[in-house]
């Protein structure tokens, strides 16, 4: 019951500090899953950690020059180190011999470390506005003041807005670069506008769950996303939605529970939100590919057993006990049983003491799946000349995807023909 009573009270903003927490959280995790899309699609996610780890010297320097934890100047600071560090990793990949996950790990660690002896010299400078900053690795939203959200607010509305005006480019730049280029994008200057936004989104969002977990919130709720949809914009807008839907659960969590830091909160919900969408997304989950794979043997076996009843002579249609069946085909006697008794579900098949004779609808379907493997035979031998005997497994494999759109070509790449390689007649 006080679990209830807490949660109530966390969203009704009972406490002033809550509304902070609640609207800081929000935007900074939903500007992190718009700007991480782009971070993913690109395959560049190892730079978020890049820069979630190059920022903390930044941070440190922008403190030492200023004297004070002013929101903005630890932003500006921050995102300078963050761009250095993309900068040098590029730079380094570009003209030495040394590779990218190489370069990443040398700039995040030399970035880290020096991040880390910074703040420890501000810890021992005596300077008493130091507070606090070292939070700064681990997040703590609480620590949070209206100036931030407000600052939060008017960046990541800025970001949104390069977003959406150049989110065609981007999505270019993302999918195909080359392409890209050569329909006339402006490569470069797209590619400096999403490394400023991921760099400036990096800044802001280590003040909610520090330079350690900051990738995570990045990268999380866009490959969260990829598991429901393949369209872009929606992509987008999932990772937007499940982002701050994550930030704001994380925040109730961690004022429900006292002592427990809101950053870490945050990025296991998210995590949740994936692992729950790596199983049962409707378009890349778990789920979903059992049940594809589910479907297209069953669709192999009922057109591999009607394809057992096929007869050349359409004047007659012939009945046969299951031995005769079964040594016809190549499956195991339970796997037959199956498909025949799929095919009979159907109406494809009639049982009559013990014997298989195909309907109507049954002569035609087995028709139907013998005229593609023909068709596909006479394609293979005769377009990528290949020997009579060497088509049969090819076309064994492929005649289950051949629609009626591919069918009608083959018609017409091979002229209409009645006979395959081993001239048998090709039926209709």
């Amino acid at each position: 019951m006080e679990f209830f009573t807490e949660i109530a009270s966390f969203f009704t903003f009972s406490e002033p500090n809550v509304k902070v927490v609640f609207w800081g959280s929000l935007i900074l995790c939903a500007i992190s899953g718009l700007v991480g899309t782009f971070t993913l699609l690109r395959k560049r996610a190892l730079i978020g950690d890049v820069i979630s780890h190059s920022v903390l010297p930044g941070i440190a320097l922008a403190f030492i020059i200023g004297q004070q934890k002013n929101p903005l100047y630890l932003i500006i600071g921050a995102a300078i180190s963050g761009w250095i560090s993309t900068y040098l990793v590029d730079y380094i990949t570009k003209h030495s011999k040394i590779k990218n996950d190489t370069a990443i790990a040398l700039i995040l660690s030399v970035f880290f470390g020096a991040g880390v002896l910074l703040l420890t010299h501000i810890q021992h400078s005596g300077n008493a506005a130091q507070s606090g900053l070292d939070q700064f690795i681990f997040g703590r939203a609480s620590a949070m003041n209206m100036n931030d959200v407000w600052l939060f607010t008017i960046v990541g509305s800025i970001i949104t807005l390069l977003i959406v005006v150049f989110f065609r480019g981007l999505s270019l730049l993302s999918f195909d670069e080359s392409y890209s280029q050569s329909i006339g994008f402006p490569n470069e200057i797209l590619k400096l506008i999403l490394s400023i936004t991921t760099v400036i989104t990096v800044a802001m969002g280590v003040q909610a769950v520090g330079v350690v977990l900051m990738s995570a919130l990045l990268i999380t709720p866009a490959a969260c996303a990829k598991f429901w949809t393949n369209n872009i914009i929606h992509l987008a807008i999932l990772a937007v939605i499940l982002s701050g839907l994550a930030g704001v659960l994380g925040s109730a969590i961690s004022y429900t529970y006292n002592g427990m830091p809101t950053g870490p909160w945050i990025v296991v919900v998210i995590s949740v939100f994936a692992f729950i969408s790596a199983f049962i997304g409707s378009k890349n989950g778990l789920a979903k590919k059992v049940l594809q794979r589910n479907q297209n043997n069953k669709k192999i076996l009922r057109e591999n057993t009607i394809k057992l009843f096929y007869n050349p002579d359409e004047g007659e249609t012939l009945s046969y006990p299951f031995d005769t069946v079964f040594q016809k085909s190549n499956m195991h006697r339970n796997t037959l049983k199956k498909g025949l008794n799929m095919l009979k579900s159907e109406g494809l098949l009639k049982v009559t003491n013990g014997a298989y004779k195909p309907t109507e609808l049954g002569v035609k379907e087995s028709k139907a799946i013998v005229r593609k493997h023909r068709l596909w035979e006479l394609y293979i031998s005769r377009f990528m000349h290949l020997q009579p005997d060497h088509v049969h497994d090819d076309a064994e494999g492929i005649e289950h995807v051949i629609t009626p759109e591919i069918e009608r070509e083959l018609e017409k790449e091979l002229d209409f023909p009645t006979r395959d390689p081993h001239d048998s007649e090709i039926p209709y």
